[in-house]
């Protein structure tokens, strides 16, 4: 699968054991609350493992994102779809609060969403967004994605928003 996509900006390749550090500092601050956080150390390194580990299992996954020219991952975002998901999900964390409002979570995401359209030919691409994350729903928004609220729920137990993402028209995706 492929490993790396390319934008105007940005490199978006698979994570590695050196993102550790950004994905551990995100996942145990405040910024985290939209998947669950914060997280104590052992749940922060066990969620980093899991996005390596998807990559593992199922061959693609979430990519780090890096600017051009730095190869220090502000973020993550892409597939991910874990075996007991119900849908295939675009998902995004951005790690780095300075990235905010600067549109590359928003250029990130379209390449990822493209990708799962085209490359990994999904039937289904949506986002699960936690209710007052208002930054990705923006996002989510932005990109096109309207909530779907008829979509099963990723943990019944937790309810989120489902944003569905626009199917491209088949001409598009040839």
């Amino acid at each position: 699968m492929t490993e790396m996509l390319h934008t105007r900006r940005l490199v978006l390749r698979r994570p590695t054991g050196d993102d550790w550090p950004a994905a551990r500092d995100f996942f145990m601050s405040e910024r985290a609350r939209g998947v669950g956080g914060p997280f104590d150390l052992g749940r922060a390194w066990r969620s980093f493992a899991a996005e390596i580990g998807h990559w593992d299992i199922l061959g693609y996954g979430m990519w780090a994102v890096t600017l051009r020219g730095d190869d220090r991952a502000v973020g993550l975002i892409g597939p991910w779809c874990p075996a007991d998901w119900p849908e295939t999900e675009i998902g995004w964390l951005i790690f780095d609060p300075g990235i905010e409002g600067t549109g590359i979570a928003t250029e990130a995401a379209r390449a990822a969403i493209d990708h799962a359209w085209r490359a990994l030919k999904w039937d289904t691409v949506v986002s699960y967004i936690a209710p007052g994350n208002t930054r990705s729903i923006r996002l989510a928004e932005k990109l096109g994605a309207a909530v779907d609220p008829d979509a099963p729920q990723p943990k019944p137990q937790e309810p989120c928003l489902v944003y569905r993402h626009p199917r491209p028209e088949p001409e598009v995706l040839e």
